[in-house]
């Protein structure tokens, strides 16, 4: 699956492949980070490919850039969180990679907006990637239609239920359900991994496997309302671009349910943001979400990502207090 992935791309496999993912302690550590001669036993396997270098998930953002303009690598894999964070600073400051063909991301949901940055700041494309640690890979991006996710049903039955367990229908958004069809160790059957999906009608292309349209991500990300009522906080690309217009100098954000009146904006800005540009990034806030929130912004330096080097735009904190 993973050679089909680099093939559906027709990616140059001579080339070099850089990857910001490691997120252990020490490891792939700047300014060298690591190299080993080929891209990994599941291609290596196969045919001869290119070097692959490493960076640790870690690193500040000027270094991750510093370490990607030096290697300047063929194809980056990493966070889309951190794609978004490397594209704008190079933006900010007109570099850009030489060689670098195509950004592929991993390990978290792709953002709205995401895609159009990685194109402003290096004009290329960007291949998103769905797996999971239980179940491995899921689906992958169709190299013709950038808005469908193939599912590899070939390892995987992936099932979009309601919350009666029925099927959803294409275009409705359900539970994600998986049965792993390779791993004999310890089976995991109709195993729920805690997303939410929409699938979509059949792929023009022609592959015949089936289609996601689009991930929500996960379920404990979900805005929670008065009475235990839950709905999904959903960003489409013209909020983001709202959101940065009410204050410009925003390069990152996080939104964080603190509780069931509250939400904090955090936001990392290239200077102190204005009273008028809060207020903005207030309101917008009460648009979205629903004027009965009470919004406070938090300037911060850097926002958190988990142990393992993923970022989440939104989190609920709030609980529904005991009766």
């Amino acid at each position: 699956f993973t050679l089909r992935e680099h093939l559906w791309h027709r990616r140059d496999l001579s080339g070099t492949l850089a990857v910001i993912r490691d997120s252990g302690k020490g490891k792939a550590a700047w300014p060298e980070g690591v190299r080993q001669d080929s891209w990994g036993y599941s291609a290596d396997s196969v045919c001869v490919t290119g070097p692959m270098i490493g960076l640790n998930v870690t690193t500040p953002v000027e270094q991750q850039v510093e370490w990607l303009l030096r290697n300047d690598p063929d194809y980056l894999i990493t966070h889309p969180s951190i794609v978004e964070r490397m594209a704008r600073f190079c933006l900010d400051r007109g570099q850009r990679p030489t060689r670098l063909k195509q950004v592929i991301s991993i390990s978290e949901l792709l953002r709205p907006g995401v895609r159009e940055i990685c194109r402003a700041a290096w004009d290329m494309p960007l291949a998103d990637i769905y797996s999971t640690r239980e179940a491995g890979y899921l689906a992958f991006q169709c190299p013709d239609h950038e808005a469908h996710l193939h599912v590899q049903s070939e390892s995987v039955h992936l099932e979009v239920l309601r919350e009666d367990d029925t099927p959803c229908d294409p275009g409705e958004a359900g539970r994600v359900v998986v049965t792993p069809l390779h791993n004999l160790a310890m089976p995991l059957i109709r195993y729920e991994i805690g997303d939410v999906a929409a699938l979509g009608p059949p792929c023009p292309c022609g592959r015949g496997l089936p289609v996601l349209t689009r991930l929500f991500g996960r379920v404990q990300n979900m805005l929670l309302l008065a009475g235990g009522v839950r709905r999904w906080p959903l960003l489409a690309s013209g909020d983001i671009a709202a959101l940065l217009q009410a204050a410009p100098p925003v390069r990152q954000y996080q939104f964080v349910q603190r509780t069931l009146e509250h939400i904090e904006i955090r936001v990392v800005a290239t200077r102190p943001l204005t009273a008028a540009e809060e207020d903005a990034l207030a309101g917008w806030a009460r648009a979205k979400f629903g004027a009965e929130f009470k919004v406070m912004v938090a300037r911060m330096d850097r926002l958190p990502s988990s142990a393992a080097g993923k970022f989440e735009e939104f989190l609920c904190e709030a609980t529904i207090p005991p009766t």
